[in-house]
Parts: C-alpha cells; sequence; structure tokens
C-alpha cells in the first residue's frame, strides 16, 4: 500500500538532512501520484523555511533528534510548516500528520507527533514573537555561513536578497524568436486568457502571471516557447553570435542555452553540446527535437579534454559553470539544507579548472563567456580575477548594459522580491 502524502513528504525531507539526492529526483519518483502537487507543495515549503521551523521546533522540543530518528524530525517540521503556511484546516493537518507517523513505522511517535503540533497552537502568538527577536539567519530561514558570506558580498542588498530568496519564483518563458515576434506571442496567449508580460532585460523573456502547465500554452509543442529564466536569455547577445561561427557550450544540460543559441543564429558551422551526464543530455536532445533544432550531442567531462576534442579550436565557447547555485534558492530551496561550506571550496576548484582546460580550446579572437547561477563572489569575480591575472592572453571584454551590478570583470544580477530575474554573473573574455 502506498504510504501517506505526508509521510513521503518526510522521507524526502529525511534524505536531504542527510545529504542524499536532490529535491527534483526525490520528487520524480512520485510525479504520477494524483496528490503530487500537494507533495511538492510540502517538500518545497519545508524546504524554504526549514531554519525557521527547526528554531520553532526547539522551543517546543530541546532533546535533539538522533540520526535514525530525522524522519521524526522531518514529520515534525512538516507539521509546523501546515499549521504556519498552508490553508489547511489546524485540526486535519495535525490528525493527518499524526497518522502519518505510522508509516514511518514510529507509532509510538504518535503521541509525541500530537503533542508538539497542539504546543504549537497554543503558544503560536508567543513562539512567533520570539521568532522575531532571533538572529536574522532564524528569521529568514537561511544557513548562517551563508548569510555570513552574503553579508560580508552584498552589505547594501544581503538583506533583500534573503527575502527574495523565500519568495516563489516567477514563471519565465523564452520566445522563439525565429518562429514570431513576443508581442505575437503576447497576443496568441491572450486569446488564450493567459496573463503575461514582457521582460525588461531579454527581448525573448516573457512573464506568465500564474504557473500553469506547459500543455497548456498555445503552440509549446511546436516550438513557439520554452521555460527558461530571463537572466539566461541573456546569453546569445553576449556571445555577439554570427553565421559561420563555431560554438560549443560546456556544461550543457539541460539544454536551454544551445537551443536559444541556434535560435539566435540559424547559420553556425558547428555547435557543440557537451555535458557529462548521459541521462541530462537525453534533456537536451528532447528539447532540441521539440524545437526542430540541430547540436552535435558529446558525453565527456569538459576537463578530460582529450575524450572529447577534436583539437579544431572554437570561435566561441559558453562555460556555464558548475556552481553553488545560491542565485536560484528561491527555485531550488533544498539548496538551504544542501549546501556546505566544502561543496563551495570544491565548486570553487572545478570551475577554475575547467576555465584553465576550455581556455585551450579557443581560437585567437575568440569570446568565452563564463556564467554561473551564483551570488557568491569567489565563484564569479574573484574566480576571472585569478584567471585574468594568470593569463597574459586573456582581455575582459567590457559588458556594457544597463541591468544589474557593474564588477571590476563582469555583471552581477541579484535575486530582488521586485524583480523577475535569478541571481547570475556574467563575464566575456576575448582570447588574444
Amino acid at each position: 500500500m502506498a504510504i501517506r502524502t505526508r509521510a513521503a513528504a518526510a522521507l524526502i525531507l529525511q534524505k536531504l538532512l542527510l545529504g542524499k539526492g536532490s529535491l527534483g529526483a526525490s520528487l520524480d519518483l512520485h510525479r504520477e501520484q494524483n496528490d503530487y502537487q500537494l507533495l511538492q507543495e510540502m517538500c518545497f515549503g519545508c524546504c524554504r523555511w526549514f531554519h525557521q521551523l527547526d528554531f520553532l521546533l526547539l522551543q517546543l522540543r530541546s532533546k535533539p533528534f538522533k540520526r535514525k530518528d530525522q524522519d521524526l524530525r522531518s514529520l515534525l517540521i512538516l507539521g509546523l510548516y501546515q499549521l504556519k503556511f498552508m490553508r489547511i484546516p489546524d485540526h486535519a493537518a495535525i490528525n493527518e500528520t499524526v497518522d502519518a507517523s505510522d508509516d514511518l513505522n514510529k507509532r509510538w511517535a504518535r503521541g509525541l507527533t500530537n503533542a508538539v503540533l497542539r504546543s504549537y497552537q497554543r503558544q503560536r502568538k508567543e513562539l512567533e514573537e520570539g521568532l522575531q527577536r532571533a538572529d536574522l539567519p532564524k528569521r529568514e530561514s537561511h544557513p548562517e555561513w551563508l548569510v555570513s558570506i552574503l553579508a560580508q558580498s552584498w552589505p547594501k542588498q544581503f538583506e533583500d536578497i534573503l527575502t527574495a530568496n523565500n519568495c516563489r519564483p516567477p514563471f519565465t518563458l523564452r520566445v522563439n524568436l525565429s518562429m514570431q515576434s513576443r508581442q505575437q506571442f503576447l497576443d496568441t496567449i491572450d486569446q488564450a486568457d493567459i496573463k503575461a508580460r514582457a521582460g525588461k532585460l531579454a527581448a525573448s523573456a516573457v512573464y506568465i502571471d500564474q504557473p500553469l502547465p506547459v500543455s497548456k500554452i498555445p503552440g509549446f509543442f511546436e516550438g513557439a516557447a520554452s521555460v527558461q529564466d530571463e537572466a539566461s536569455q541573456l546569453v546569445p547577445e553576449l556571445l555577439q553570435l554570427t553565421p559561420g561561427l563555431k560554438v560549443l557550450d560546456a556544461c550543457a544540460a539541460p539544454g536551454g542555452k544551445t537551443c536559444h543559441i541556434l535560435e539566435s543564429e540559424g547559420s553556425l558551422t558547428t555547435c557543440i553540446a557537451l555535458d557529462r551526464s548521459p541521462t541530462r543530455l537525453i534533456k537536451i536532445e528532447e528539447n532540441l527535437e521539440r524545437l526542430q533544432l540541430e547540436a552535435c550531442l558529446l558525453c565527456a567531462d569538459g576537463n578530460d579534454r582529450d575524450s572529447w576534442w577534436s583539437g579544431e579550436a572554437f570561435d566561441r565557447i559558453l562555460l556555464d559553470a558548475p556552481c553553488s547555485a545560491s542565485g536560484v534558492i528561491r527555485r531550488h530551496p533544498d539548496i538551504k539544507l544542501l549546501l556546505t561550506p566544502a561543496q563551495l571550496e570544491r565548486l570553487i576548484l572545478e570551475q577554475e579548472r575547467l576555465l584553465e582546460t576550455l581556455w585551450t580550446c579557443l581560437k585567437p579572437g575568440g569570446l568565452l563567456l563564463y556564467t554561473t547561477c551564483s551570488i557568491v563572489p569567489q565563484e564569479n569575480q574573484a574566480q576571472i580575477n585569478r584567471f585574468l591575472g594568470q593569463h597574459n592572453d586573456a582581455k575582459y571584454e567590457s559588458i556594457t548594459a544597463d541591468w544589474g551590478v557593474e564588477c571590476e570583470s563582469g555583471r552581477q544580477l541579484l535575486p530582488s522580491a521586485d524583480s523577475g530575474t535569478d541571481g547570475f554573473f556574467f563575464s566575456l573574455l576575448r582570447k588574444l
């Protein structure tokens, strides 16, 4: 018999607390369930507000949970999330959460679960007042080490960044401008009673007021539009594409930027999409097929140059580097649970190696666009400064734009509750 939705959510949260997997991968296993949307809402919400809810839980039960009882801790966090943030009646939230303890093989915890959640009910006002007196990481529900980095890096903006990270992300589309203009697409979806607005930074960006299944978007399966954040839609223009170029999209999955490059310039000599994950390459292939585009797909580690490079240099290279994803926390709130300082250091070293390797594959006079969905300067500005300091044949090409924060050798978009874009960094380097 299938376990209850709340038990499934608790088990997913438990895996994240133990540093296993990701929220997206865990949810994919349940995508065919009738109550998938409820499961998704609970899991996303518990990750988004975990640090705040865990603080409240400590006020209600100060005894630490053993490693083998992280599922119970997760279930209690889930119960608090329902009482604090969801419209489910309190009695239903409590009863269903208590019953879910049976599915976790913790029938002995029914009384504890009931007591903790009813204590929150009774003491809600005092507990919430105590939360307002707590430190900023608990109030804004972020790990302390990450708040410390953001406060040091962005002293004027970091509180807005934390607020934005706790917002629900906008639903953004990239209009296929090789098929129609953005205004034509807006007119078409308006006739379908879908409310939307044009983006301000990328000529292809459209924001949908209310998220909806892509099957409801007119022309989606015929290639009229794709789901993609506005920030990453800036890539083709920055690459300065022209006919006849040989282009490499390194770390290409899931393929949104590859497809946008091909939509923007249909007369490239070569477009290679490289990624080390076979399953993620399948996603690129699916996107190319839907959009009726062609690229050469290679499954290899970008650093293992001899396994994939023919020796013929590229005119343009896009390195959308593996990163902390600290600029897209609102889309992937499990980052708050999974990312550690040690992982950040490993990512910085991987970025450094990829820059060094891919630079050798670029023609003199060619351009390499380095991007991340991070707002941590060590992955961005500091990474580029290090590279430029070690390469006399590299020059930063100034990005002239009226968006983002201008850095010494790049531009940084920051997540904002008032802005549609995610956090994203861009640096354009020319090989001399």
